[in-house]
């Protein structure tokens, strides 16, 4: 077949294998380039690794520090007419660049939620690994099922008290318009905390560490963003917000339960970058290509790989980690530089239908986009007859 995009809304429905695969081998080859790792985790498992900071995470421990790497994600495989999600194509090549290289990789494809999947990954740990000293979090669902009573818990992106109003763009149409999103309920709140909180990577953790597979001086970090006055309404301080503060809380409980095993748990802060989760959200791809342009022309623009570099090297595994007052890594202080948020705040009340493509990097935005589903990357036929089929090594 040949495969071309499909995106609806802030979705694209198909993903290239070719393409997903260039990607990786793009981040593989700036992870070489930056030159090893200093102090490197040898062993390691991504709760999350087949997309975004999950995957750049996985190849910056691989390939920066030649770690082994065990990786749990959830993602659909293609059939004879229907490619399978661009996360199956990134592990499928992520694999394959692993062996090449001679590292042990091993990834589970199911519900990282559930008393099973954990179950399978301690087992895995025991039988290759003996014990990991990294246990990065980076799972991003809209939905969970709590694993002791079956019940389904659902997200929602709302602001808290109030209806939020603000700017808006219509990533298909271009159009911008105003939109408003009304408060969420308690309920809602409560539901959206089971989600995205820390409840789970706290489950992950006590069940590694009863099972004797976490190392001595084991590190955790869960990944988070906080974002500055624009998106505060409907992130920082609204349901996602509230999640994220429980990932504080979490932390806390852990360093006190890691501290037999001399560990360390932390939230890390990363910046704004597209990832399927951020574009679902609103005002965010307007945010994302306003903040491209600005950062783009002072040198400072960043992806999720050049992300994950620096909170490595910077930060857990730095002897000066940079920290804020709550005990969380901060990698994001290039995007929230007084600097860069005064002229992307001056853009935004500036940006129309007429002016977008000059006054935001609005195609920035849509070539991340699409690279996410493995498109637009150069060096690839996307005229050619291409097969959906990725040979299964996960």
């Amino acid at each position: 077949m040949i495969i071309k995009p499909k995106v609806r809304g802030f979705i694209c429905t198909n993903a290239h294998p070719q393409g997903c695969a260039a990607n990786v081998q793009e981040q593989i080859a700036f992870t070489k380039a930056k030159g090893p790792l200093v102090d490197a985790p040898k062993k390691v498992l991504v709760l999350g690794c087949s997309t975004g900071f999950g995957l750049a995470s996985r190849i910056t421990a691989a390939f920066g520090g030649g770690a082994d790497t065990l990786g749990v994600c959830f993602e659909k495989p293609p059939t004879e007419d229907k490619c399978g999600t661009a996360g199956y194509y990134n592990t499928s090549a992520f694999h394959d660049a692993a062996k090449a290289a001679g590292l042990y990789a091993h990834t589970f494809n199911g519900d990282a939620f559930s008393d099973a999947c954990k179950t399978q990954v301690i087992d895995e740990i025991k039988k290759s690994l003996s014990q990991v000293d990294l246990v990065i979090y980076s799972l991003a669902s809209p939905r969970r099922t709590d694993p002791k009573t079956g019940e389904v818990f659902m997200s929602v992106l709302k602001p808290i008290n109030q209806v939020y109003t603000s700017k808006n763009l219509n990533t298909d149409t271009l159009k911008i318009s105003e939109v408003s999103i009304e408060p969420a309920t308690d309920l809602e709140i409560a539901q959206t905390v089971k989600v995205m909180g820390g409840e789970d990577w706290e489950l992950w953790i006590d069940a590694l560490q009863a099972a004797g597979v976490l190392s001595q001086n084991c590190k955790t970090v869960a990944y988070t963003y906080l974002g500055d006055k624009l998106t505060w309404p409907i992130y920082g301080k609204a349901t996602i917000g509230k999640a994220k503060e429980d990932l504080d809380r979490a932390a806390k409980a852990l360093n006190e339960k890691m501290k037999s095993l001399n560990g360390s748990a932390n939230v890390a802060v990363l910046k704004a970058v597209v990832t399927q989760a951020s574009s679902a959200i609103p005002i965010m791809p307007l945010y994302l290509a306003i903040l491209f342009k600005v950062m783009k022309e002072g040198g400072t623009h960043e992806g999720c790989i050049e992300q994950i570099q620096r909170l490595f090297k910077e930060c857990l595994y730095s002897a000066n980690p940079r920290k804020d007052n709550a005990d969380r890594f901060r990698v994001d202080e290039l995007e929230l530089s007084p600097e860069v948020q005064s002229k992307v705040e001056a853009i935004w009340p500036e940006v129309t239908e007429e002016n977008l493509l000059e006054t935001t990097d609005f195609k920035g935005y849509k070539d991340e986009f699409l690279r996410l589903f493995g498109f637009g990357v150069k060096g690839i036929d996307y005229d050619a007859e291409t097969s959906s089929l990725v040979k299964t090594n996960f």
